[in-house]
């Protein structure tokens, strides 16, 4: 999300971002005790919410995941919440009052706002895949009917930083200004992503220097915002970016201002991001693997319909550095 995180990126991949799904049916929330047998009645529905249908990359996920399910033979309803928590748990709780959905996939705008959710969903046997980590609910562990699917965002900083670090060292003589352009205030994982790839930064490239950092809700004012410190730090020449829209706004920017970033890292990897990765003008992306999340996160509801009462899993979703070498 991010993330795709955002991060979505970042989740987010992952943020980053939080996910959770919601579902149910009448014959399904009818007894408490509902067993494998009777799962067999659950629908072949999947309730998609995320985020928001807004970001480019979220949008394309939700018809990733339509497209994917609907050869498996299941129908999908997509919600969009537009970053809403309220609005988001309401557009489930409707659904689960419904009967409609067999199975829910949750990108949370505020996990703990998807608690009550959570338990509804639970007292009816429909299985659910939440975007995070089991403590970013306030769990100890896998829980009943729920999955749990998250971002290593302290991986993701670490590579992040070491991609930067090594195109410092091979285009910029291991001495750079470094712009760290970073996600929103709340995204998940945002401290310990930051905190991450600023020491794996230091420790690849003992030279570069984060002189500066920005917030990158969206590529329009990021890149706004980047030309505003490229006016006072005309030297400056390295960004390591935390999401997709600060790093095509840092192009962007440093192209209004006759410039050209020498190294630039990022961290999601949409489809524009990695074509300038090709093209040289992104050093290196650490790519979210989204289609192979998509996989696992629905494969994983399907088998859970079987057994809605057990334990689900913990997932991580896959990740790949990706540089103009491949």
């Amino acid at each position: 999300m991010s993330s795709r995180p955002p991060r979505v990126t970042r989740a987010i991949v992952a943020s980053g971002a939080a996910l959770m799904v919601l579902a149910a049916c009448s014959h399904a929330s009818d007894s408490a005790g509902t067993t494998a047998g009777a799962s067999a009645a659950l629908p072949k529905t999947l309730v998609f919410s995320p985020l928001s249908l807004a970001p480019p990359a979220l949008k394309g996920l939700s018809e990733g995941v339509k497209g994917y399910a609907s050869g498996k033979g299941w129908e999908v309803i997509v919600q969009d919440p537009n970053f809403d928590p309220s609005k988001q748990t309401q557009q489930l709780n409707e659904v689960l009052s419904s009967g409609r959905a067999g199975a829910g996939w949750i990108l949370a705008v505020a996990p703990p706002s998807m608690l009550p959710i959570i338990k509804t969903a639970q007292s009816k046997g429909i299985p659910l895949l939440v975007n995070g980590r089991p403590d970013e609910y306030g769990f100890s562990g896998p829980q009943p009917g729920v999955t749990f699917d998250y971002v290593d965002y302290a991986a993701g900083g670490k590579a992040l930083g070491e991609q930067l670090g090594a195109c410092v060292n091979a285009k910029m003589g291991g001495k750079a200004e470094v712009l760290a352009v970073q996600s929103s205030e709340g995204q998940a994982g945002k401290k310990e992503f930051e905190d991450a790839a600023a020491a794996a930064l230091k420790a690849t490239a003992p030279g570069a220097t984060i002189v500066q950092s920005v917030i990158a809700k969206d590529r329009a004012s990021a890149q706004t915002d980047i030309g505003n410190v490229l006016q006072g730090k005309p030297t400056l020449g390295a960004v390591m970016a935390s999401n997709d829209e600060g790093a095509l706004g840092a192009l962007g920017a440093f192209s209004a201002a006759g410039k050209t970033a020498q190294c630039v890292t990022d961290f999601g990897g949409n489809d524009e991001v990695l074509k300038n990765v090709t093209d040289g003008k992104i050093f290196a992306s650490v790519a979210l693997q989204f289609d192979a999340d998509m996989t696992q996160s629905f494969d994983t509801l399907v088998a859970m319909q079987t057994d809605p009462k057990a334990n689900g899993q913990v997932l991580i979703v896959p990740q790949k550095v990706i540089t103009a070498k491949g």
